[in-house]
């Protein structure tokens, strides 16, 4: 029998031409994606699930898809589907992430103008019968500088749209490194600098605990003040209130919004302030764009529920059937050494390196090195996957190198992940025990045995005496309980490290205590 689709949301014809034409039954009834209880009556019958934006794939949508293999996401970000139970129910979630590319980085050369310019008030005050000439001075762009934070995908084309108007470019993003940057004709630096010399800012950045309010009260006090604020990523990027005063006291020239913190923005804090541009979200809306990114996510599905084929799957990994009993514990120690040290890492990386040694070293590292890379860019890139994780490494100027020899060291088996950024190299390591548990079993050279649980201290510390009673102290006045602590130290009375599991999220005032203990070198919150 035929694989069968479900179409819930407006897709295009060609779309559901190409279903048909790998020999999958389709049925396109976009009226679903707005009626949660047709949806929920229908699903049961279909092996792949085609959505949009519209369609919420609910916890209650999963238990009612008995059938469902696959849901696929024309467009990027996937808030509508529920991941954690699809992938529980074993249902692989795709997505288009390079389908919208050129139309969101348009978008936001094209609100550049518009602030820059003050087209739109311009366009009313004109249509008003006024003629208001003198009264819109605009600003010109060329010799400008143009800030750009995030220089991925998008934040790249943008760099290149800015340097063909002519404009000087400058990139904050941790992860690109300086032949990236050279190779794209940007000059990378810091976020500090970036908001100090940038005319305009533009945000091309996933939204995660680090990015989100990147552009707050702070930020904006450091930029120039006929500065030109940009954001067509994600709302909560910029600190809406903030900016709101910004342009109230003329402390900020312009902004363009399409994103907002909640959606859709009935109403704002923006709305109605001097020299703002506001637009409903159109980064992604051009009939290129929108064609683009179904007929992506139809080839996709159908490469699965024909050939098995997995791309640009958020949870799923490239692995077979027959080697994932084994690999399944490699893969989940590949991704928490590389989460280790992403969220370690806080310059720009020129390089990984990935060591297998032992009986690692005869898997498929392909697939470990792809999980290695997940979890090492997820800090900064939530939607990335192990098939994009190696593209997007790539695009950044990240150089990744596998090694692989026999068993030299004290342990039958393990992997190291070396990461050399601007200004450092940092290595950690682990293994998998006996019942398929992933240990750390050394932290930049130092030997330690601990396992990663969801929340936890990352301590490195002068070894002397008392200190750990006085982080214990410092832990228990802040009401944080303490369910593992490891320790680890180069020699005595040298460098030392603590890595601390604790029961609860921890919040920076409890960090602050932490780093204020007498002996503490640096302290940092790792989730896994």
């Amino acid at each position: 029998m035929a694989p069968r689709v479900l179409i819930s949301d407006a897709l295009s014809e060609t779309a559901v031409d190409i279903f048909r034409r790998r020999g999958i039954d389709v049925d396109f009834k976009p009226e679903l994606g707005k009626d949660k209880d047709a949806l929920l009556a229908a699903v049961a019958d279909y092996d792949g699930l085609a959505i949009r934006s519209a369609t919420k794939v609910t916890e209650k949508v999963i238990e009612a898809a008995d059938k469902l293999r696959v849901i696929g996401r024309a467009g990027i970000g996937v808030d509508n589907v529920d991941v954690p139970k699809a992938t529980e129910r074993g249902i692989i979630v795709m997505n288009t992430p390079y389908g919208n590319s050129i139309t969101t980085a348009e978008h936001a050369i094209a609100m550049m103008f518009a602030v820059a310019r003050q087209l739109p008030a311009a366009d009313a005050s004109t249509q008003a019968g006024k003629w208001e000439k003198s009264k819109f001075l605009g600003t010109e762009l060329t010799g400008k500088t143009l800030g750009v934070i995030g220089c991925g995908n998008i934040g790249s084309v943008v760099a290149e749209r800015g340097i063909g108007l002519r404009m000087r470019v400058v990139a904050y993003d941790p992860f690109l490194s300086l032949e990236r940057a050279q190779e794209i004709g940007v000059e990378k630096v810091e976020l500090d600098e970036l908001l100090k010399r940038a005319d305009v800012v533009t945000l091309h950045t996933p939204m995660t605990e680090k990015t989100r309010g990147i552009i707050g009260a702070e930020a904006l006090a450091k930029m120039k003040p006929d500065a030109i604020v940009i954001n067509c990523a994600r709302g909560g990027l910029v600190d809406e209130a903030a900016l709101a005063e910004a342009l109230k006291e003329g402390r900020i020239g312009g902004a363009g919004i399409d994103v907002f913190e909640t959606e859709p923005a009935k109403e704002s804090v923006l709305f109605g302030l001097p020299n703002i541009v506001c637009t409903p979200h159109l980064g992604a809306s051009t009939s290129e764009a929108q064609e683009n990114v179904a007929l992506q996510i139809a080839e996709q599905m159908a490469d699965y529920l024909i050939d098995g084929a997995v791309s640009n799957a958020l949870n799923m990994p490239s692995i077979s059937a027959e080697e994932a009993p084994r690999l399944t514990p490699f893969v989940t120690l590949a991704d928490q050494l590389g989460s280790f040290a992403g969220q370690l890492t806080e310059t720009g990386v020129q390089s990984i390196r990935i060591e297998y040694e032992g009986a690692v070293a005869d898997m498929n590292t392909r697939a470990l090195t792809a999980a290695a890379l997940t979890g090492f860019l997820k800090p900064l890139l939530q939607s990335v996957n192990m098939v994009s994780a190696p593209t997007l490494a790539r695009e950044r100027g990240i150089h990744v190198e596998e090694v692989r020899r026999e068993q030299q060291g004290a342990y039958e088996t393990y992997i190291r992940l070396t990461v050399n950024t601007d200004r450092r190299e940092r290595s950690v390591a682990g293994t998998v025990f006996s019942g398929g548990r992933p240990r750390v079993i050394q932290v930049k050279n130092i030997n330690m045995e601990a396992e990663l649980v969801p929340s936890m201290l990352y301590v490195t510390n002068l070894d002397k005496p008392g200190f750990i009673g006085r982080l214990g102290a410092a832990l228990g006045e802040a009401g944080v309980n303490i369910a593992t602590f490891n320790l680890g130290r180069s020699a005595p009375g040298d460098d030392a490290i603590a890595l601390i599991g604790v029961d609860q999220e921890l919040t920076d005032d409890v960090v602050a205590r932490v780093e204020a203990v007498d002996g503490v070198v640096q302290a940092k919150r790792l989730r896994f």
